[in-house]
């Protein structure tokens, strides 16, 4: 069997993920990586499958619902930050650094929101609670419960969520950024290929 010669990886930008990108001129792209990025695939495909319940906003809600009405609202926020940051500091550059960006920001959001929902399911139980033994077995399991076991599904699901956010972004909101030619001989000297 006779395999294809690689190119060798000399270079950073020979790594996959490693090509230098800008934003996209067109305005229409940014907002397509927008509304794909918060159409999650699993996501859409278990509503198709299986129905949502209630509909309606409170607490019986959907989870379903609920993850898609945080992506319709983080991923656009998502790429407002990112916008501004390359316009502060030029980072990132690359295709891998807006993905990893997306990634780690939304494991950290899922964190919070998933903490923020344990502590307020175990407010709940004190409220709902006739007397402190009631309220203090309540708040233990809802924090067991939300806090222990549901943290740890809420972050493996933001994060995915995150990762097809940034895999969006990276290839429909940015472009490869053109290559500038040294016209005046002041980049130095460049070694040959």
């Amino acid at each position: 069997m006779i395999r294809p010669k690689l190119p060798p990886l000399e270079r950073p930008e020979d790594f996959p993920g490693q090509t230098r990108v800008v934003w996209a001129r067109e305005p229409h792209r940014v907002a397509l990586a927008a509304i794909l990025g918060a159409l999650w695939p699993p996501l859409i495909i278990t509503l198709k499958l299986w129905k949502p319940r209630n509909w309606m906003r409170g607490l019986e809600m959907d989870w379903r619902l609920v993850v898609l009405f945080i992506g319709f609202v983080a991923v656009p926020g998502g790429l407002w930050l990112l916008d501004k940051e390359r316009r502060r500091t030029g980072r990132p550059a690359t295709r891998l650094g807006v993905i990893w960006r997306f990634m780690f920001y939304g494991g950290l959001l899922a964190a919070s929101l998933g903490a923020l929902f344990a502590l307020v399911q175990s407010v709940l139980q004190w409220l709902n609670a006739s007397n402190v033994g009631e309220a203090v077995g309540g708040s233990e399991t809802s924090l067991l419960i939300y806090g222990v076991g549901g943290l740890s599904v809420a972050v493996l699901v933001g994060v995915s969520y995150a990762l097809w956010a940034g895999l969006c972004a990276a290839f429909i909101a940015f472009r490869p950024q053109p290559e500038v030619r040294d016209r005046l001989g002041l980049m130095g000297e460049r070694e040959p290929d």
